[in-house]
């Protein structure tokens, strides 16, 4: 077998053969690489953290590029039903580690099956396989870090979060502000106090927008160049056309294929839902805002703080901005510091931070904060409850704005109250055999 189609040593299989060398009858020299011991930074084969991702194109490149940062961590597979990106993917890993050895697979399927050497993986396909991917990669025994919108439905929500508890599974959603300074230092303004009582917190969207209408058929290429039926997934069949895959912002505002609104909501309201203590629940009034792109949306909480969406407002993307009786913080992408309505409150931010990760054990870094939860089994900072709660407030908006009219949602039921339209927007039929 070629050295690029060979599998990696297990740990299991690494100890049983450095136990047999070590009760064995030495022929000659050997000449062992320091990274193989564990030294020079490297953690020693029996120590690493074994991965492979599913889907790695767009936003999973990044997230690879974190991933590759990491001494205890070895990449070692990539699936993707796109032939140019598995093999982007492989040549970009091989590199890094000097061989041949990352696998390639086109179906999933044969990716978990195959590789009992994982202890997780990376997702980052389109918003209809998150869920789906995710609960199959935990049923087949890995952890797994995937990427934002976590789900499409309020149903999908509900099947993650059973899923993660039933296999014991550690899942972080990839809502990463939630582990950078900047963001941290917002939502410690808020927790702490500082802000007062937080009556108001404003969110970055986009203008809605959820077509129904098909693009034109093209002919379909090669299966192996590009794999149409696995492209789709659990979404409902349509005629391949090139345009779908330009990019998540491609697909995002059909209503088949992903999350609209939602989709872009899952960086901001994650964010704004943990500031205000609410990453348990959901937003339980939502007013339609009598327009066709969202802006000036509003939703109000249990506790009494209102969210209102903007398409502007910040300089730069994903922003937030929390509102209270004693001062306001805004913070977006791109801030070298976040605006506040009090300067004093910089001199405080190192602090705040630093008092953050000593209270919560977490790092600024969200694939490395994933990466401690699989060694030591705690919960992430955006486990799956947190990625159900933030999007069923989406998926919430999204209900809204479709049916064009003000809905209530029950958070503890789990269900909008006294409208049964609404309620059928909860979840979405999936294609065989991709029901979860």
């Amino acid at each position: 077998m070629g050295q690029a189609n060979r599998k990696p040593w297990s740990r299991r299989q690494f100890l049983k053969c450095a136990a047999a060398a070590a009760g064995g009858i030495v022929a000659g020299p050997y000449v062992i690489a320091s990274s193989a011991l564990g030294k020079d930074g490297a953690a020693a084969p029996s120590e690493r953290i074994v991965m492979g991702g599913i889907g790695i194109g767009g936003r999973g490149e990044g997230d690879l590029g974190w991933l590759l940062q990491e001494p205890d961590t070895r990449f070692v597979a990539v699936c993707d039903v796109r032939r140019e990106r598995r093999e982007a993917v492989k040549k970009r890993v091989d590199a890094k580690y000097r061989n041949a050895d990352c696998a390639t697979y086109r179906d999933l399927r044969d990716l978990l099956a195959a590789r009992s050497d994982l202890d997780a993986v990376l997702i980052a396909t389109g918003d209809r396989w998150h869920t789906p991917a995710s609960i199959m990669a935990m049923r087949a025994g890995k952890d797994v870090y995937c990427e934002k919108p976590g789900t499409m439905t309020i149903a999908e929500g509900q099947a993650l979060v059973d899923a993660a508890r039933r296999y014991g599974r550690v899942f972080q959603t990839g809502t990463q502000r939630r582990s950078e300074a900047n963001f941290v230092f917002a939502d410690e303004l808020a927790r702490t106090g500082r802000l007062g009582k937080v009556h108001t917190v404003r969110a970055h969207t986009l203008p809605f927008e959820m077509k129904h209408d098909w693009l034109p058929a093209e002919p379909e290429p090669p299966r192996d160049e590009l794999d149409w039926d696995l492209w789709l997934g659990p979404a409902p069949w349509r005629p391949y056309n090139h345009g779908y895959l330009g990019g998540c912002m491609e697909f995002l505002n059909y209503y088949d294929l992903g999350t609209g609104v939602a989709g872009w909501c899952s960086h901001t309201i994650c964010q704004c839902q943990g500031a205000i203590g609410a990453d348990l629940s959901s937003a339980v009034e939502y007013e339609y805002p009598g327009n066709d792109t969202a802006e000036g949306f509003t939703a109000r909480y249990g506790s009494g703080v209102k969210l209102v969406l903007h398409i502007g407002g910040w300089r730069g993307s994903c922003g937030v901005r929390y509102e209270g009786s004693e001062g306001w913080v805004s913070v977006a992408d791109g801030y070298s510091v976040p605006d506040v309505s009090s300067p004093s409150w910089l001199g405080e931010r190192k602090r705040l931070v630093q008092d953050y990760v000593g209270r919560n054990r977490r790092p600024m870094n969200h694939m490395r904060d994933f990466l401690n939860c699989v060694r030591s089994r705690r919960r992430p900072e955006s486990p799956p409850e947190v990625a159900h709660r933030s999007m069923s407030t989406c998926h919430a908006i999204n209900a809204c704005m479709l049916l064009k009219r003000n809905l209530k949602y029950d958070p503890v039921k789990e269900e909008f109250v006294g409208d049964a339209e609404a309620n059928r927007l909860r979840s979405r039929a999936l294609r065989e055999p991709w029901c979860v």
